[in-house]
């Protein structure tokens, strides 16, 4: 194993002062394994279930099926991947990424059946099916690669663990089966936020588009109702648009802005559309609406107001 030999100490010592991440392959080994009791299999880490199924009445009166868990137990011994030169111990693999223990062994014991079980079980309005035992273990030679921290205990044993900072895979595929999924999930995640840009990118020209339309819809309808205004009181445009050198368009606008419908030109304006809250219209001619002038957002009530 290429941790072991002249280059592994310095290597080791080195990772002291920095984490070393390394990636190992080799077989699963240990000292003491575990045999399992159902496959027969010897492993080093064992998960055993057992989950009661049965049937039981639901509200319509009908039988359904359904299970309920009765026993979860895990075992594991201290264990190591060995590859011929050397071994490295592994600690924590089953918190690692891609580390899945395969099944062993599945097995249905079915309910003794009796007089007195049966009535109990009718009375509680159950029926009970049997016990299904399943049996994961991680058996002794299998191949495994894992990536990890490499560190050195008190008396120089070599383990594999979760780094603090950094990944940790424990997976019976080669490390270059694990580069290439993992560039395919870069590869993913590029184009997805390639994509969520583009769509930013439209959310905002889409907002400031229709703040453009809407500031260009209100200087037109202002620019409208002051030529109405000012046809209405004999005055020329160019009088009514005439401004102090200290004062802005917009303030012009609002100091002359006449109080005056924006579609008929001649009452005032009494009307709040909902649900943008815009007032620019009379009441007499919002009943005619479906849209608002300024925002063209859709009118979803017509609201009088009443000035003083």
């Amino acid at each position: 194993m290429f941790l072991e030999g002249a280059a592994g100490g310095p290597l080791l010592d080195a990772g002291c002062i920095l984490p070393l991440v390394v990636t190992i392959s080799g077989r699963v080994s240990a000292e003491t394994p575990i045999s399992c009791e159902f496959s027969g299999l010897r492993g080093v880490i064992v998960e055993e279930t057992a989950e009661q199924h049965f049937l039981k009445h639901n509200d319509a009166g009908s039988w359904i099926q359904d299970s309920a868990l009765m026993l979860s137990m895990s075992k594991e011994v201290p264990w190591y991947l060995d590859d011929g030169t050397g071994r490295v111990y592994v600690l924590g693999a089953r918190n690692a990424s891609g580390f899945a223990l395969p099944v062993g062994s599945e097995v249905f014991e079915e309910s003794g059946r009796s007089l007195v079980r049966g009535t109990l079980d009718y009375l509680q309005g159950l029926k009970m099916l049997g016990v299904k035992r399943i049996e994961r273990v991680l058996p002794t030679g299998t191949s495994l690669t894992v990536v990890g921290e490499a560190v050195k205990d008190d008396v120089g044993t070599v383990r594999i663990q979760r780094p603090h900072k950094g990944p940790f895979y424990v997976s019976p595929k080669a490390i270059d089966q694990l580069i290439a999924n993992l560039g395919k999930w870069a590869r993913w995640y590029k184009y997805a936020s390639m994509g969520l840009t583009v769509f930013g990118v439209y959310l905002i020209a889409k907002h400031s588009f229709h703040y453009i339309m809407e500031r260009r819809r209100r200087w037109e309808l202002q620019k409208r109702v002051l030529a109405a205004a000012a046809k209405r009181s004999g005055q020329d445009n160019e009088g009514l648009t005439e401004k102090p050198a200290n004062e802005s368009d917009g303030a012009i606008r609002d100091h002359l802005m006449p109080d005056i419908c924006v579609i008929c030109l001649e009452e005032e304006y009494n009307a709040v559309f909902v649900p943008c809250g815009h007032m620019c219209c009379c009441t007499t001619c919002s009943w005619h609406l479906t849209s608002c002038p300024l925002c063209r957002r859709r009118i979803e009530q017509v609201v009088k107001t009443f000035r003083h």
